[in-house]
């Protein structure tokens, strides 16, 4: 498919790249375990520079340890970061979590706040964070998550030409429309680590490459 010179063909060749996202990863969601908000919020200030996976094997027996907020709010940030020190830059996250928890308590009766504004206060949550957990903890639609995998494809389909990641969401904020968000944040998300990686895509592979116009291609 020829680059689109018009809103009409970029309309629809928006559409297309939705549709096989849509056909790859129909009921795709977040892959950090956890059974609330908090242990959310706790496994993405944790997955900062770190695989979802390696995350997921820490958190178990973290969330084991700590059951609640409280816990957290409580402990040493020397003990909390020999917990948590195989995901990496361990004193700074765990500085992050203990005053998330403290903040939450202060300030919200111990309840992961539900809207941006709010969450934006609270230690280690920065837009990408507040995203995942108000998008996959409370199912609302807030903006778009943008990591490292968001990002690298954005700038691949042309849907943005900018580098800063808030510069990168409102992009995407104008371009998809506001109920699908939460998806489409988790579908590049798994298209950037299956299939749309940074090094050697697998552009042969990809339905998306006939309308992909990406310099560093495979094929």
């Amino acid at each position: 498919m020829p680059k689109p010179k018009n809103a009409a063909e970029r309309k629809a060749r928006l559409e297309e790249i939705l549709k096989q996202l849509d056909r790859l990863y129909p009921d795709v969601t977040c892959e950090l375990r956890h059974e609330n908000a908090w242990q959310l919020l706790v496994a993405t200030i944790l997955s900062a520079q770190c695989t979802d996976k390696r995350v997921n094997m820490v958190t178990p027996a973290l969330f084991a340890k700590y059951p609640t907020i409280d816990d957290f709010a409580a402990v040493s940030q020397q003990e909390l970061a020999e917990d948590i020190r195989p995901t990496g830059f361990f004193n700074n996250k765990a500085k992050s979590i203990i005053g998330a928890a403290r903040k939450i308590k202060a300030d919200f009766g111990g309840e992961v706040p539900r809207t941006m504004e709010e969450l934006l206060t609270v230690p280690g949550a920065a837009r990408k964070t507040a995203n995942v957990v108000l998008g996959t903890a409370y199912g609302i639609a807030s903006g778009v998550v943008v990591d490292t995998h968001v990002q690298r494809i954005a700038r691949r389909l042309d849907l943005t030409k900018q580098n800063d990641p808030v510069k990168i969401e409102k992009d995407l904020m104008k371009l998809i429309p506001p109920d699908r968000w939460i998806l489409f944040s988790h579908q590049l998300i798994h298209h950037g680590r299956r299939m749309c990686t940074a090094r050697r895509p697998d552009c042969a592979a990809c339905p998306i490459e006939p309308v992909c116009y990406a310099r560093d291609k495979s094929v």
